[in-house]
């Protein structure tokens, strides 16, 4: 093979392996595009029982957007961030995810009618029983998986999981009873 045949090869193969998702260069995307990703709980402390907000934001720079959880028309369907909660433990995740503020536009040559996504701050919620088995004291809670898509005006890039834990404190004192909406949920989730 001729010198400059293998050097054009090899340019071809960098330029292809940039390209490919989990490498270096294809996550570079992550850091030019994300100013925080941040868990919280709200209130930060709660009795056994109780229910709290955990809430997860997604902050970008200018010129990015994200994508909800769910999308309404079927063509849009991929275009999604993928949350997954861990199973009941000291917590217990209730009722379904809320994405907070959504934008909408047609993507005519995709054959989409409505694409639900989210410039600068993206603000993800659920709610959350605390355990009425719960022990006292900080519990740190993770995300079984957070799959984060981000796209610029002229690209889409490979989905990252990213990391997300918050912690809570279980307050020591007696357990209340659980909200009513959400009783039958909890009970079910912890084998009762």
């Amino acid at each position: 093979m001729c010198r400059a045949c293998v050097v054009a090869f090899a340019i071809v193969v960098v330029a292809a392996l940039s390209a490919v998702p989990g490498t270096a260069a294809a996550q570079k995307w992550y850091e030019k595009a994300v100013k925080k990703v941040e868990a919280k709980f709200a209130p930060a402390e709660a009795k056994p029982g109780e229910t709290v907000t955990f809430t997860l934001t997604v902050e970008l720079n200018d010129g990015y957007y994200t994508y909800p959880t769910a999308q309404t028309d079927p063509g849009a369907a991929g275009m999604v961030n993928v949350l997954k909660f861990p199973k009941p433990g000291p917590v217990v995740f209730v009722g379904a995810v809320s994405d907070g503020k959504v934008q909408t536009k047609a993507e005519p040559d995709l054959g989409i009618k409505e694409l639900r996504y989210q410039p600068g701050t993206a603000t993800y919620t659920r709610k959350v029983v605390v355990s009425p088995k719960a022990a006292p004291g900080p519990t740190t809670v993770k995300l079984t998986e957070f799959a984060l898509s981000v796209c610029d005006k002229s690209n889409c890039f490979p989905p990252k999981k990213v990391p997300v834990e918050a912690v809570l404190k279980v307050l020591d004192a007696p357990a209340v009873p659980v909200e009513k909406a959400f009783a039958e949920e909890v009970k079910k989730a912890l084998g009762e």
